[in-house]
């Protein structure tokens, strides 16, 4: 049995998935397929990015970031979620998918906007908004059922992706308080940070030197040049309404 599975691998999933994995959670991510944010043309609203960036080459990026910090993928769609043992939540939760095995895991995560027809035979709060619905969550992204969250559009957050990004880390860390994982920030910070004035390096994080520090830093340049040396040949994804006949 896994620590969490995400349901999504989307901005908000993917995001959730990189803190609940680095903090020593066992995380697997349910991707349903595309993310809707790959029907971007150019992602130019997101920090760090001050000419925008290829909205797929963005979630590559995320993906391999989720997999170094040690997330599984698997490739699905959820049908449903229900307790494991006679409705006792504590025991986990049992995630069947589409023509696959099901999945069994302590906490899930709903990131998979619009599709939230899974969590039917469980008591969420699902409510509809327009043609879609979202689901009920209290300020930290936990639904009504113990061990059950959700995060980004499917919670009712606003359709942009850096607030999907931050709800999704925002819910992690609610599942990672959850599952009483000692934790305090998950945070690199420089030799003697915390040593120096005689303390305890806090659980999550860690000092490195500055050498560390260095090596870091040209392995991350060197990362980033990989990633944007060509441009993508993949385009936008259009919506699915439109005629491209």
């Amino acid at each position: 049995m896994r620590d969490v599975c995400i349901v999504g691998g989307g901005v908000a999933g993917l995001a959730a998935s990189i803190f609940t994995a680095r903090a020593g959670l066992e995380t697997l991510v349910l991707d349903g397929g595309e993310s809707i944010l790959a029907r971007n043309a150019s992602l130019e609203n997101y920090p760090g990015f001050p000419d925008g960036i290829d909205a797929r080459l963005y979630l590559r990026m995320v993906r391999e970031q989720a997999g170094e910090a040690g997330v599984t993928f698997e490739l699905g769609r959820a049908t449903s979620v229900e307790p494991l043992e006679d409705d006792d939540l504590a025991a986990g939760f049992r995630v069947a998918t589409e023509g696959g095995e099901p999945l069994e895991a302590g906490r899930v995560i709903a990131a998979s906007w619009p599709d939230s027809e899974y969590l039917t035979p469980l008591d969420v709060g699902r409510k509809q908004r327009g043609s879609k619905h979202v689901v009920a969550v209290d300020e930290a992204g936990r639904t009504a059922v113990d061990g059950v969250y959700a995060a980004g559009r499917v919670a009712g957050e606003p359709h942009q992706a850096i607030v999907a990004a931050g709800h999704g880390a925002k819910v992690a860390l609610a599942v990672v308080a959850d599952a009483d994982v000692p934790f305090y920030h998950d945070w690199v910070a420089p030799e003697g940070y915390f040593t120096g004035r005689d303390r305890e390096v806090p659980p999550a994080c860690e000092e490195i030197d500055d050498a560390e520090r260095r090596r870091r830093d040209e392995r991350a340049r060197e990362t980033l040049k990989e990633f944007v040396a060509e441009p993508l040949e993949e385009t936008p994804t259009m919506h699915p309404s439109v005629d491209d006949s």
